[in-house]
């Protein structure tokens, strides 16, 4: 066993180079957001070391009694020739190397290596070095550069009394309105308080929270989350708590209800007048009502309605109520939170959905080979005044927040009135689907998501339902085709044409008839 004085002197040792190892980090030229965020990354795991041996210290300090018998040890005995002690350690020393004669002196020198040294001395050509970073990200997160919010975009879309559904943008522009308020004030009571919302603001909390943590590693997101859980539960004893309330039924009384009338003395419901009237002269009604008038409260029927007991207990109740959609309350303030927080990266993630819908699949196919290019390494004798050049030219001025283009500038304006990519244009067809820009409109009618939908309709998608996207102005058009006796519209299997490798052109059903004899 180790002399604790020399545990606690290379802790203290560890703790100050792992310290001159973060500074270092810190101190490199940040060039692009790849590299930056595998310092911070780096960073956060050096602070992780240091935070472990800071705590190991404390301990080592806390334990008193093995430092003192230590500190007598070797503070020596009423003998000065004495050196037993030194030679039993002498030879546990000896000992140790002859057990182990191949350790490393110092093991503490590679895991302090594999922080400090860069990477540019294992780059080879034959060699490619994963980044971990990166297979931290998604390819829709972009490096931590924009959320991937799609899954949670459908789930919101599939939630009970929604209401109208939200495009892709227009839920990012929900989540975007967290700044000024709480995120999905704009659903109704009865959506929020069901079970399949507390599911989905579960769902979100946790993927916002583990996105922060990835793509902000140096963030202390544990306390930010504690400081706003303080603040719910001030706002979960206030009155504004009440909006998480159900509403609760009155205790029923005597009279007419809407299952038939009431007895309050009996705890019964009857269902005609009749009946009734023939009870009140029982006797078993006249002890009720009697026991009724000299009790406070009327007597608790297991038997009866629920509403009955609520009429003893209506406080328990009201708590119980609203405690049950504490932890949906609960989440959404923790959502609303992190939102502000992640306000930028929505933005971007934003204008990124918004370049991406004017691109042609060519252009799109050309990004993603730029991006799975590997980056050119930096000189490493650039001047300290061309780096600040170089900064300055990679700030993007977009004041109208014109969607970006496949180098990563805005678009040019002309360009996006051209395209009209500030225009809406929504299909009743395609589910309320809202396309961006005349040109993604009018290519739609040719995918597969307006076709499914005429498919589901009846209709067969052809030239004629052109520009339709009512539901109702397609069934009309339909009418009115057959009613001009037009009924070679419909067929299907002779109206849709295909082409062979030759360039030969037939109809569908002509064309499966060659296909399965082999002629084609």
């Amino acid at each position: 066993m180790d002399s604790i004085i020399e545990v606690q002197r290379q802790t203290h040792e560890e703790v100050e180079r792992l310290e001159r190892a973060l500074y270092t980090i810190l101190a490199k030229p940040q060039s692009t957001h790849q590299v930056r965020l595998q310092n911070e990354h780096k960073a956060s795991q050096l602070l992780d070391r240091i935070h472990q041996r800071v705590v190991t210290l404390s301990n080592l300090y806390d334990d008193e009694d093995t430092r003192k018998a230590e500190i007598d040890a070797i503070s020596g005995t009423t003998r000065q020739d004495d050196l037993s002690a030194f030679y039993d350690r002498l030879g546990k020393i000896n000992e140790h190397h002859a057990k182990y004669p191949d350790a490393t002196v110092d093991g503490f020198e590679l895991e302090l290596a594999a922080f400090v040294d860069d990477d540019e001395e294992y780059e080879d050509e034959e060699f490619e070095q994963d980044d971990p970073v990166a297979l931290l990200f998604s390819g829709e997160e972009g490096y931590g550069k924009y959320l991937d919010l799609y899954a949670n975009h459908t789930t919101y879309n599939n939630l009970k009394h929604i209401g109208k559904r939200l495009a892709y943008l227009q839920y990012l522009d929900v989540l975007l309105a967290a700044q000024s308020h709480p995120v999905h004030t704009e659903l109704p009571k009865e959506c929020r308080l069901h079970r399949d919302y507390e599911l989905y603001i579960r769902a979100l909390h946790a993927y916002l929270t583990s996105f922060m943590k990835r793509s902000q590693p140096l963030v202390d997101i544990e306390s930010q989350q504690r400081e706003a859980e303080e603040q719910f539960n001030k706002y979960w004893e206030s009155a504004e708590a009440e909006e998480w309330q159900e509403a609760q039924p009155k205790a029923p009384e005597n009279g007419q209800g809407e299952g038939g009338i009431w007895c309050a003395a009996c705890q019964k419901m009857y269902s005609k007048q009749t009946v009734y009237d023939a009870h009140l002269n029982s006797k078993k009604h006249i002890k009720a009502a009697q026991k009724q008038a000299t009790a406070e409260a009327p007597p608790a029927n297991p038997n009866g309605p629920p509403a009955a007991t609520s009429q003893h207990n209506g406080e328990p109740s009201h708590a119980s109520g609203k405690n049950k959609h504490r932890p949906a309350a609960l989440y959404t303030h923790l959502c609303t939170q992190l939102l502000r927080a992640l306000a930028p990266a929505l933005n971007d993630t934003k204008s990124n959905v918004e370049r991406r819908f004017s691109l042609t699949a060519r252009e799109r196919e050309q990004e993603l080979l730029e991006q799975s290019k590997k980056p050119p390494p930096a000189a490493k004798a650039a001047k300290e005044g061309e780096g600040e050049e170089e900064e300055e030219e990679e700030r993007i001025y977009n004041p109208l927040k014109l969607p970006l283009g496949w180098d990563g500038k805005p678009i040019p304006y002309w360009l996006y009135k051209l395209h009209g990519l500030g225009v809406e244009y929504r299909c009743e067809i395609c589910s309320d689907h809202v396309y961006m820009g005349r040109k993604n409109f009018e290519r739609h009618f040719q995918e597969s998501r307006h076709a499914f939908g005429m498919r589901a309709l009846g209709l067969p998608n052809t030239k004629h339902f052109h520009e339709i996207t009512r539901i109702e102005d397609a069934l009309a058009l339909a009418e009115k085709l057959k009613r001009e006796g037009r009924n070679e519209i419909f067929e299907q299997e002779t109206m849709e044409e295909l082409e062979d490798e030759e360039g030969n052109v037939y109809n569908r059903k002509t064309y499966e008839d060659l296909k399965k004899q082999g002629l084609i």
